[in-house]
């Protein structure tokens, strides 16, 4: 049994535990009201009888997050993710509630806590400058994320009885819309592109749905483009690694997890280091086809290669990649994105990145198979059907105008005896040359599908006062 204490304006619930060396003692947890005190005697005398109560530790933030971190991240987390999480945990929750002790946690003080993160000053990171003076919303989130997941390991591990901030307010993220090239963009682009490794990324990057350290990572013994394959539409790429810069501390930490190959660094005092290795999901693991005017560009590529080989001789380090400096080293990134940058300012493009032109590819891939979304998934290695119809695709005005068009002339335009009187034709398509792809195009917009359910129920309902 619990019993409360008052002691000034303070109350105390008091019980008796067994500590780990089991030797009985009192425990007291204080509060600021007596309706608190009382609530919380209640639950551990009730946690007491059913055999669930788990005694509070002593343990602080940064005791939790330091094992956190060593157990939980580094068996799941990836190099990049490692680094981005020890991060905003170094930066932003160590600093501001690391010495506070896990007992004296609860909804009403994390959601203080995260109230108070608007009002932090961005850090540098990377010699990267923010993008905002303050923290943002997104970064709040991520912050919550790794708040959440370790106060349930905590929760596990029996430190603590109930997940903190499982009931915080947390301020919604709105994701921006980002922006992406149309056909008519990319066209140009490539008319006005004069550096052949720009020019085989952007193609690549659109036809084959790929990030950038996924292209940058495709070695020559991956590629089938040969004169068989090209002639029956079966040219393809292998995709199994992927570039990436990582830090050097974060490598032996995780003991080198999913690297098949490290780069020699050229600069003896850099902190990080070039990798290839194994791509972000399992099903990003994958085969991805060439139309046939991509498969001979690849090709012309790997006869470059060969050519670059024989000039440089001993002086070609030869690491097998299709992207690489006349040295053999790999190309980065940065390079790209700087190319990319100096195409999209000198012939007045859209301002983009280079990963806009995978979400392009997958807003036209969409659209051009009638939205196939497991197809299209296929190509761009997500684990769930969900990301590539929630997150990546972009609504064409034009498809959303041609909607209303095919609206108009499949429903307005028709008597209600013509609609009646129609009967399936040939194929997939009825009188009206509606197919099942369109079909779903109509009502794969939430708006258009309510809208068209509203329709139907005022056509009906005419029909049956006609009849």
């Amino acid at each position: 049994m619990a019993s409360i204490v008052k002691r000034r304006n303070r109350y105390s619930v008091v019980y008796n535990i067994t500590d780990e060396n089991g030797v009985k003692r009192q425990k007291w947890e204080t509060f600021a009201t007596n309706a608190d005190a009382k609530k919380r005697k209640a639950q551990i005398e009730y946690e007491q009888q059913n055999g669930t109560f788990i005694v509070p530790s002593s343990k602080t933030v940064h005791d939790l997050l330091e094992d956190y971190v060593a157990i939980y991240g580094v068996n799941t987390w990836a190099m990049s993710t490692y680094e981005s999480k020890r991060g905003l945990i170094f930066n932003y929750i160590d600093p501001l509630i690391g010495d506070m002790k896990l007992d004296d946690l609860n909804t009403r003080v994390m959601d203080k806590f995260y109230q108070s993160l608007f009002k932090v000053k961005a850090k540098v990171v990377n010699n990267r400058k923010p993008k905002s003076e303050y923290l943002t919303v997104h970064t709040v989130n991520e912050i919550h994320k790794i708040l959440r997941s370790a106060f349930k390991q905590a929760v596990k591990w029996e430190l603590i009885a109930k997940n903190p901030v499982e009931n915080v307010t947390i301020p919604k993220e709105e994701h921006a819309k980002r922006e992406i090239w149309t056909v008519e963009d990319f066209q140009k682009a490539l008319a006005n592109c004069d550096d052949d490794n720009l020019s085989l990324a952007l193609n690549l990057a659109f036809s084959c749905t790929l990030r950038i350290g996924e292209m940058l990572g495709i070695t020559l013994d991956c590629i089938d483009v040969s004169d068989k394959s090209i002639e029956e539409g079966t040219a393809s790429i292998y995709i199994n690694k992927e570039l990436q810069r990582v830090n050097r501390e974060i490598l032996q930490t995780l003991d080198k997890k999913d690297v098949l190959f490290i780069f020699p660094h050229t600069l003896s005092n850099s902190h990080t280091v070039l990798v290839l290795k194994k791509p972000k999901t399992d099903t990003s693991e994958r085969r991805v086809y060439l139309p046939k005017t991509v498969a001979l560009m690849v090709r012309e590529k790997m006869k470059a290669i060969e050519e670059i080989k024989e000039l440089f001789g001993d002086e070609y380090t030869d690491y097998n990649l299709l992207f690489a400096h006349s040295s053999g080293r790999p190309i980065e990134g940065q390079v790209i994105n700087r190319a990319m940058k100096k195409l999209i300012k000198e012939n007045d493009l859209p301002d983009v990145v280079f990963h806009s032109v995978r979400h392009s590819s997958i807003t036209y891939k969409l659209k051009w198979t009638g939205g196939d979304i497991k197809a299209v998934q296929g190509d761009s290695g997500h684990a769930r059907a969900e990301m590539v119809q929630d997150v990546y695709s972009h609504i064409l005005d034009e498809d959303r105008q041609a909607n209303a068009r095919r609206f108009d002339e499949n429903f307005y335009q028709q008597k209600p005896e013509e609609a009646r009187e129609e009967t399936p034709q040939e194929g997939n398509q009825n009188k009206a040359g509606i197919d099942p792809a369109t079909i779903f195009q109509l009502l794969s917009d939430p708006d258009m599908a309510k809208a068209f359910q509203n329709l139907l129920t005022i056509y009906q309902a005419k029909a049956k006062n006609e009849n």
